[in-house]
C-alpha cells in the first residue's frame, strides 16, 4: 500500500475540517481515495462535526491549572458557539480533559495537544450537542511562586508568576488582573508602537490645537506617565484596598511581580452578527 503523503492529509483536513489524525486513518483505510475516505467519513457520521467546524466558536470557557510544585501553570481556551453550550457539563468536562493534559504534558501547541483522545472526544461531544467546539489557545507561565484566578462563570482566567510571597498573595494579584486587565507588568514593558501611537491620539486632541511646541511636549508627557501607570499592573491601585499600588503590596510581602497571563472568552474572535428574523425568513421560503 502507497504510504499517505502530508499533501493528502491536508487536502482531507481542508475538505472536511477534521483532525489530522482522523484524516490520516480514513485515507489508510480509503488506500489513499480521498474521495473514498470522505464517502466513508460521513457514514460514520464525521462529515457531521465537520460540518459545524466552519461555524463561528466564540463563546466558551477559560480554565486554569496549576502543577503539583506550585511553580507553574497553564490557562486555556475552549470555544463553543453559545453560552449555553459553555455551562452544559459535558462540554466542561471536555475543557478540564484540555486544561489537565496541557499541564501534564507541557505542550504549548494546541494543535499537536488536541490529536488522538482528545480530538476523538472533541468529535464525539460536538455530534452530542449539535455545536461547533473549539480548542483554541494555551497560555503558559513559570516562577518561584505561581497563583491562578478564574472569573465570572469561566470567563475570564489569570495567572501570576512572583518571586518570593505565596500563592494566596499570587491569587489576589491574579484577581486584580482579571478586574482591571493591565497591558504589562510595568511601564519599561510597554511596546515603544503602542507608547508612540499614544502620542499620536495625544497630540491630535483638540486642546493641544495652537499650542507653543515646548507646552504641546510638557503636557504629552504628563498624559503618556499617565497613560502607563494605568496601564501597569506594579503602579495601579490595588482592587481589595486602592490606598496601596501593586507594586507596594508586593514589595511589602519581600515578593516582586514577574509575569501575568490574562484569557477573556473570545477575545479577538471576531464574531458573525446573525439577523434572525432574516434567517427564519429564508428557511421558510426554503
Amino acid at each position: 500500500m502507497a504510504a499517505i503523503s502530508a499533501a493528502q492529509v491536508k487536502e482531507l483536513r481542508d475538505r472536511t475540517g477534521l483532525g489530522m489524525m482522523e484524516c490520516k486513518r480514513a485515507l489508510t483505510e480509503a488506500g489513499g481515495d480521498i474521495e473514498k475516505a470522505i464517502e466513508e467519513m460521513r457514514k460514520s457520521g464525521q462529515a457531521k462535526a465537520a460540518k459545524k467546524a466552519g461555524r463561528t466558536a466564540a463563546e466558551g470557557v477559560v480554565l486554569v491549572r496549576l502543577a503539583g510544585d506550585g511553580a507553574s501553570g497553564v490557562v486555556v481556551e475552549v470555544n463553543s458557539e453559545t453560552d449555553f453550550a459553555a455551562r452544559d457539563e459535558g462540554f466542561l468536562s471536555f475543557a478540564g480533559q484540555v486544561a489537565d493534559a496541557a499541564v501534564a504534558t507541557g505542550e504549548t501547541d494546541m494543535a499537536k495537544l488536541v490529536e488522538g483522545d482528545i480530538e476523538s472526544a472533541r468529535l464525539a461531544l460536538v455530534q452530542k450537542i449539535g455545536e461547533n467546539i473549539s480548542p483554541r489557545r494555551i497560555g503558559t507561565i513559570a516562577g518561584e511562586v505561581v497563583g491562578g484566578y478564574v472569573h465570572g462563570n469561566n470567563r475570564i482566567a489569570v495567572l501570576v508568576a512572583l518571586k518570593g510571597g505565596d500563592q494566596e498573595l499570587a491569587k489576589d494579584i491574579a484577581m486584580h488582573v482579571a478586574a482591571v486587565n493591565p497591558r504589562v507588568v510595568n511601564k519599561d514593558q510597554m511596546p515603544s508602537e503602542v507608547v508612540e501611537k499614544e502620542k499620536e491620539i495625544i497630540k491630535a486632541q483638540p486642546d493641544m490645537e495652537g499650542k507653543p511646541a515646548e507646552i504641546v511636549e510638557k503636557m504629552m508627557i504628563g498624559r503618556i506617565n499617565k497613560f502607563l501607570a494605568e496601564n501597569s499592573l506594579v503602579e495601579q491601585a490595588f482592587v481589595k484596598n486602592p490606598e496601596v499600588t501593586v507594586g507596594k503590596l508586593v514589595k511589602d510581602a519581600g515578593a516582586e511581580v514577574i509575569d501575568f497571563v490574562r484569557f477573556e472568552v473570545g477575545d479577538g474572535i471576531e464574531k458573525e452578527e446573525v439577523d434572525f428574523a432574516a434567517e427564519v425568513a429564508a428557511q421558510l421560503k426554503g
